[in-house]
C-alpha cells in the first residue's frame, strides 16, 4: 500500500492505493469512500479485492487529512469535490466507487457535479432520510441523537444513534416514547469527557 497527500487549498487530503496504477488488469481503481469514518473502515473490505487495485481516503478534517478552510459542517458539495481532486490525482480516471452511509451521500453528489469521474456507483445506506415516507419523525429522531449527545456527551449521543438505527419500521410515537437509553448497556462510556465536535453525534453533517 502507497499513501500519499494530495494539497488543496482546502485541505490537505491523504489518501491510500493498494494495488499498482494503472492497474494490472487493466479494470478502473475501486474507491471506496465513508463518511464520517476514515480509511481504517476499509480496510477489512479491501482486504477481499486482491485482484483489483484499491483506493481509500481521509475525507477533510478526519483522519490523517486537515482541512484549511475555517469551517466546521461536513456539505457533500465541497466533499465531493475533494473526492474529484483525488480521482483527478489517480491519473486513470475515470473509476468504480463503492460509498457507505454519508460517503454514498457524497458520491451522489460526485456524480451529479463530476458525471465523467465514475463508471458505476455503490450507494450503500445513504442516510437521505427526508426522503423517507416518515421524513419528518425520522428528521425529529435524528434531532433527538443530537440532543442527547450535547446534554450528556458522546456515550449517551452514540446510544441513541444506536437506539435510532436499531428501530424497525416508520419512526411512531412509541419510539418518542421510550427512555433514552443507557450507553452501558451497550458498552459505551457514561462520563461525559466535554467534546462537542463528533461529526455523526452533532449536527455537522447534517448538511
Amino acid at each position: 500500500m502507497d499513501t500519499y497527500t494530495l494539497t488543496t487549498a482546502a485541505a490537505d487530503l491523504v489518501y491510500d492505493v493498494r494495488g499498482p496504477l494503472p492497474a494490472a488488469d487493466g479494470r478502473p481503481p475501486l474507491v471506496m469512500v465513508g463518511q464520517p469514518m476514515d480509511a481504517t473502515g476499509f480496510a477489512a473490505l479491501a482486504a477481499r479485492f486482491p485482484d483489483r487495485t484499491v483506493v481509500t481516503y481521509d475525507p477533510r478534517g478526519l483522519g490523517r487529512s486537515t482541512r484549511k478552510d475555517g469551517r466546521a459542517e461536513y456539505a457533500p458539495e465541497s466533499l465531493a469535490d475533494d473526492v474529484h481532486a483525488v480521482i483527478e490525482a489517480l491519473g486513470v480516471g475515470p473509476v468504480e466507487m463503492f460509498a457507505s452511509s454519508g460517503g454514498a451521500v457524497t458520491a451522489l453528489a460526485l456524480v451529479a457535479r463530476h458525471p465523467d469521474d465514475v463508471t458505476t456507483l455503490v450507494a450503500h445506506e445513504p442516510p437521505l432520510i427526508t426522503l423517507t415516507p416518515d421524513g419528518p419523525a425520522a428528521v425529529r429522531a435524528r434531532a433527538g441523537v443530537r440532543d442527547a449527545y450535547e446534554a450528556r456527551g458522546w456515550g449517551a449521543g452514540m446510544a441513541a444513534f444506536v437506539a435510532m438505527t436499531s428501530w424497525e419500521g416508520e419512526f411512531t410515537d412509541a419510539y418518542f416514547a421510550q427512555p433514552l437509553p443507557d450507553p452501558a448497556a451497550f458498552g459505551m462510556p457514561t462520563e461525559d469527557d466535554g467534546s462537542r465536535d463528533d461529526p455523526l453525534l452533532s449536527d455537522r453533517s447534517w448538511a
